[in-house]
């Protein structure tokens, strides 16, 4: 299968809102009033759980990673590593061109998974580094989780449209369901999510991630 470059695909790209002050401006205050103080207090937080990784498993504490930003643009991901070091490579993932709305990323019995990175998904501790990312600039709080090359290469039209926005950290699609949700699933919350895109429903999706973080549902 011939996959088109995502470079070359943008003008194909769905149409989504035309973007308001909230989008412009309020979205990036927004993310900056919370981003930097949460980072700072969860500073020590994030020492200790990079001890812990270290002493857990050989290799690196944190896991970078290319993934498709705003309109598609590659950016680096950070995470703390769950996995063993160099487990994601020579790694594919197999996905069915027709049967793409029905794949499924996340694996609930993935053997390259540590103890403590089991953990760290479970609990969502895992992101925390990427609070940085949306100190950076290359995400938000709230929006469609930045999904990796392999996957966006195969996408429609249709599913570009979750790329008009900055991905977040957290989302729609990560409170209705987390790693529960197939892809058809998940673009779909997210272009629910961008159509009605505000304030009042970031603040709402904020509140709602905390819930869903606490009781681990969908966590995987």
């Amino acid at each position: 299968m011939s996959l088109m470059p995502l470079e070359t695909s943008q003008k194909n790209m769905g149409k989504g809102p035309e973007p308001g002050f909230y989008v412009r401006i309020g979205k990036r205050i927004f993310d900056l009033l919370i981003a930097i103080p949460v980072f700072i207090i969860l500073l020590p937080i994030m020492i200790i759980i990079g001890i812990i990784i270290k002493c857990d498993s050989q290799g690196t504490v944190i896991f970078k990673q290319k993934r498709a930003g705003l309109y598609g643009n590659p950016f680096i991901i950070y995470k703390f590593r769950t996995m063993t070091m160099g487990a994601d490579r020579g790694f594919k993932l197999n996905i069915d061109q027709e049967k793409l709305d029905e794949f499924i990323f996340q694996s609930e019995d993935d053997g390259r998974i540590t103890g403590v990175g089991a953990f760290l998904r479970r609990t969502s501790l895992d992101e925390l580094p990427q609070l940085w990312n949306v100190i950076k600039g290359d995400m938000s709080l709230i929006g469609p989780r930045p999904e990796i090359f392999e996957v966006v290469y195969r996408y429609t039209g249709y599913h570009r449209q979750r790329l008009n926005v900055k991905p977040g950290i957290t989302g729609l699609a990560q409170v209705m369901g987390r790693g529960e949700l197939t892809l058809g699933e998940t673009v779909e919350y997210d272009l629910k999510y961008i159509e009605r895109l505000s304030f009042k429903e970031d603040i709402w999706i904020l509140w709602r991630t905390i819930g869903v973080v606490f009781t681990g549902q969908g966590a995987r």
